[in-house]
């Protein structure tokens, strides 16, 4: 039987690796910095459950600052509490990655399109260090670091069009919308697509943009 993650309620499936061991200040947000990446990863399994006070054993503190980081990330949709046993992270089928992609681009492509041909070249090269950190994280098959830079992208992209709550829209999309990737070819061909969109708009490639934009939009093939 498949060893599992401390804090998996009998009965649910994860890789042996878990969470790692917390070392840093700001005990919640580390907590919920290494959740999210074992969520990334897949060390926290989608459909799993987990007990907050076993997780926090794991990472070598009290259960109160994982129930506090569980509880953030109920709030934004990745796991959802299960009484009595901990929290369950959700999975999401076919049809919700879809419809989120879907809202995803109809939020994003218009800011980038109005944005297109109105900002000189060199504020697009502003943004390359991002894409290609991206770039990177896909080389190296770090999904975490992967999910983390592409939304740094994303929220830097939106940024430019001034408006803060679209951006804070967006970005709940965003995290919403990741999930484990099965391999690191399509992270790579993702990335590939930043710094793709970059070239465009520092060109002012008007005829190219909005199928490059679709296409990095488009709903998950899994």
């Amino acid at each position: 039987m498949p060893a599992r993650i401390p804090g998996q309620t009998r009965g649910t499936s994860a890789p042996d690796a878990g969470p790692r061991p917390v070392r840093r200040h700001s005990v919640r947000e580390q907590v919920l910095r290494e959740l999210r990446a074992a969520l990334m990863d897949g060390s926290l399994a989608p459909g799993g459950v987990y007990s907050a006070p076993a997780i926090g054993e794991r990472l070598g503190v009290s259960a109160t600052p994982v129930r506090e980081a569980m509880q953030q990330l109920a709030t934004e949709g990745t796991v959802e509490v299960v009484p009595n046993r901990g929290f369950r992270v959700v999975v999401r089928g076919p049809r919700e990655r879809a419809e989120l992609a879907e809202v995803r681009a109809l939020v994003e492509i218009p800011v980038v399109l109005r944005l297109a041909g109105t900002l000189p070249a060199a504020r697009w090269d502003e943004l390359r260090p991002l894409a290609e950190a991206t770039v990177t994280a896909a080389a190296g098959g770090d999904h975490a670091c992967y999910a983390e830079a592409d939304r740094a992208f994303h929220r830097a992209l939106l940024s430019l069009g001034g408006n803060e709550q679209l951006v804070a829209v967006a970005g709940d999309l965003h995290r919403r919308a990741q999930r484990p990737r099965t391999g690191s070819p399509s992270l790579a061909a993702d990335a590939a697509e930043h710094l793709a969109l970059l070239d465009a708009l520092a060109a002012g490639d008007l005829q190219a943009l909005p199928a490059l934009l679709q296409s990095h939009f488009a709903a998950p093939d899994s």
